[in-house]
């Protein structure tokens, strides 16, 4: 099976390609999905799937990722670029002053779609909120430890094997290897 892999980020796509190597060819297709609104980040990708499968007619997969921070309620969640675009770990960081609970996880959600319908795979990676720590990664890695460590100070590699969009893609994995078996 070839597989569409609907992002614009070329970096995103080519970490698909080589995860899947030897398993399914993937393709990159840098189409422009609309953002629906949900706080179900399983939800959202479902719609960008719905949408790019009316567009493409053929399978792919998209993701979609949230923030969720146990004190803040789930906050940032689904809404976690924007919040990172527009507070930044400062703001976070000043909205967990004197917080207790540290408590954190990322959680991405995969949609596949073909012509049968839209699956959605997920992964979290559970972790706690730290004072920033760290020279690598982007966005919340500083600020996001787990086991000991924030994003930020992992390497590359490491980071992406633990990853909540490495466990979203091995649930996919795992389903498409079954399929080929039955």
């Amino acid at each position: 099976m070839k597989l569409a892999v609907v992002t614009s980020n070329a970096n995103k796509a080519r970490e698909v390609a080589e995860y899947f190597a030897g398993l399914l060819e993937v393709e990159h297709v840098a189409l422009a999905c609309p953002e629906f609104r949900h706080v179900d980040v399983g939800e959202i990708a479902r719609g960008k799937a719905a949408y790019a499968y009316e567009t493409l007619s053929r399978p792919l997969i998209v993701d979609d990722t949230g923030f969720f921070i146990d004190a803040l309620r789930g906050f940032p969640g689904a809404c976690a670029a924007y919040v990172q675009d527009t507070i930044g770990n400062a703001g976070i960081l000043k909205l967990m002053e004197g917080v207790e609970n540290r408590s954190a996880h990322f959680e991405t959600a995969v949609a596949f779609a073909r012509e049968d319908g839209i699956r959605v795979f997920r992964g979290i990676l559970p972790g706690t909120i730290v004072e920033p720590q760290g020279a690598g990664g982007f966005g919340y890695d500083p600020i996001f430890a787990y086991e000991g460590r924030t994003l930020a100070e992992m390497p590359l590699a490491e980071k992406s094997r633990i990853s909540h969009r490495a466990r979203a893609l091995e649930a996919f994995r795992a389903w498409v290897r079954q399929e080929r078996a039955s």
